[in-house]
This record gives C-alpha cells, sequence and structure tokens, in this order.
C-alpha cells in the first residue's frame, strides 16, 4: 500500500539518527504507557502485528507525523478499536473532554465505521484481563517459520524487487521497486505480511538480504554507499 508509512529512501527528511548505546526504550513515562495500550488494543480488536502496521500506514498526515512515534502507536490503536466497534468514533475525545470539565455527550458504538480491515471470528481472541492479554502476547510464536521448500534465489544472485503497488498491506518499500541487487544472505522463512495483515494467511516464505548500490537507487549523482534490505521472495524476481 502506498501510504504515509512509506518514508524509506525519501529525500527532505535529514540523516537518520542512530541510537545511543545508554539511549532509554522509553524517554518519557507516557511512551511507555503508549506502548503498553497499543498491545492490549492489538490483542482486545483481534489484529496481529502486521494488521497493527498497516492501521498505521492509514492514519493520515497529521496523525502519523506529528504526534511523533509513540503517538502514532496510540492513533492506530484507536483505529483498531475504532473499526471493532469496541470505540465509537471520537469516543476518546469525547471522554478527554469531559475529563477537562466540558461535559460532552459519549458518542455510542452503534455508530457504523468503514471498516478497511475485516477480523474474522476466529481471530477474535477470548479476552480475559490485561495481565493475561499481556502473557499471550509475550507466548505468541513470533513470525519466524520452517517450510519445507527449497529458496528460490541463491546468495550472489543479481534480482529485482518487483514494480509493483499493490492496493494492501506491504513491506516492499518504495524506493528499492523495479530496481536490482544482489542477494547477500538468505535469512530464515517468516510469516508473509501482505496476507496476514488482512487475515488470508500466513503463506511463510523465504526473506533475502539484498544490497542495492546507491547509483541503482537514486541515478548517477547520488553518494557512492550500499542499502541492504530484507525482502521476502514474492517482492522478488530474477533479472534477464
Amino acid at each position: 500500500m502506498e501510504g504515509i508509512a512509506d518514508m524509506g529512501g525519501t529525500s527532505g527528511w535529514g540523516p537518520a539518527r542512530p541510537p545511543r548505546a545508554d539511549e532509554p526504550v522509553f524517554a518519557e513515562p507516557w511512551q511507555g504507557r503508549a506502548a503498553a495500550l497499543t498491545i492490549l488494543a492489538t490483542r482486545v480488536s483481534g489484529r496481529n502485528v502486521d494488521a497493527f502496521r498497516h492501521a498505521q500506514e492509514r492514519l493520515d498526515r497529521a496523525a502519523y507525523l506529528d504526534e511523533g512515534y509513540f503517538g502514532r502507536w496510540l492513533n492506530a490503536a484507536e483505529l483498531m478499536l475504532t473499526e471493532g466497534a469496541i470505540l465509537a468514533p471520537g469516543e476518546i475525545d469525547a471522554r478527554a473532554r469531559d475529563l477537562r470539565g466540558e461535559h460532552v455527550e459519549n458518542p455510542s458504538v452503534s455508530v457504523s465505521v468503514s471498516v478497511s480491515v475485516a477480523v474474522p471470528e476466529s481471530a477474535r481472541p477470548d479476552v480475559g484481563p490485561p495481565t493475561a492479554a499481556i502473557a499471550v502476547w509475550r507466548s505468541a510464536p513470533g513470525s519466524l517459520r520452517t517450510i519445507d521448500a527449497a529458496p528460490a534465489f541463491a546468495v550472489g544472485q543479481r534480482v529485482r524487487a518487483k514494480n509493483i503497488s499493490p492496493p494492501w498491506h506491504t513491506r516492499l518499500p518504495g524506493y528499492v521497486r523495479g530496481h536490482a541487487g544482489v542477494v547477500e544472505v538468505i535469512q530464515p522463512a517468516a510469516v508473509f505480511p501482505d496476507t496476514h495483515a488482512h487475515f488470508l494467511g500466513e503463506n511463510p516464505q523465504h526473506v533475502y538480504s539484498v544490497r542495492f548500490d546507491s547509483h541503482e537507487l537514486w541515478g548517477e549523482g547520488a553518494d557512492s554507499f550500499a542499502v541492504t534490505v530484507d525482502l521476502f521472495e514474492n517482492y522478488l524476481e530474477t533479472t534477464s
């Protein structure tokens, strides 16, 4: 899906700053609470991590950028809860205004909403207390899988990222689409996010670390360096 979240490789945002060795996980206490609320919201609404990422990429510009990384998490959590009819549209804003003494009416969850990710009944959890939800999250199997299929590409092979623009969630960065690189490492197989985000199956497949030359991605005028991107097998094709 082409959206605000696909910012990798785009210009105008300045250099990426690597984290300091002593950098705390949460710079402010509220960020830790935001992370906990988002994990619970994902669990309560029956979403998986890829559906959560898909919720983020459907945020508007202000909700995605203006409130920072963990603000973005909270906005995506609100979207998932609203789409799951657990919250009514505008309910959090109404509650905040009510806490400020404005005494506004709380919206009803019976208000219909547009649902972009239909959650099957089988994915809806039997929600217990918050501690139980956290325990389930921690015991989740993760995204790595063992598959019988042999890798379609080999280390050292030249491959091309498919030049596609799927309307659904994808982890194929826009700036590598249509460009060629070389397979450096074959990673373990993993759940395919493009289908997992939409509850269409895990479809695990091999993942490849592909090395791209900067001039291939941004033209001859680019500085000379290389970029290595982990790409699912479905994102790649052979070069002619």
